[in-house]
């Protein structure tokens, strides 16, 4: 893996994690007790802990990003030991 494509694989895999680790923790006014700010959402969160939310998305990108890495550079799975493709043979037609 390049490292342009490394960094790029990165990133992708850092904002799907974002998106997943956003919604943990998230208590509404309503579900904390707390008065309701005028102009706001009924749905916005009181504290949505964005810093704490970032570095774990971090963190848990990296893990998945090295066992991507790991599996990409040192071949641990290749594209025939996947049942459901078609067999990828050298020197076929």
């Amino acid at each position: 893996m390049s490292l342009v494509g490394g960094i790029a694989v990165y990133w992708l895999i850092w904002f799907l994690v974002l998106f997943a680790v956003l919604p943990f923790g998230v208590r509404t006014s309503e579900e904390s007790g707390e008065a309701l700010v005028e102009g706001a959402a009924d749905s916005a969160p009181v504290r949505p802990l964005l810093l704490r939310k970032i570095l774990i998305t971090t963190g848990i990108a990296f893990l998945v990003w090295a066992a991507v890495f790991a599996v990409l550079e040192y071949r641990l799975i290749a594209l025939d030991d996947i049942p459901f493709l078609p067999r990828f043979e050298e020197g076929a037609k």
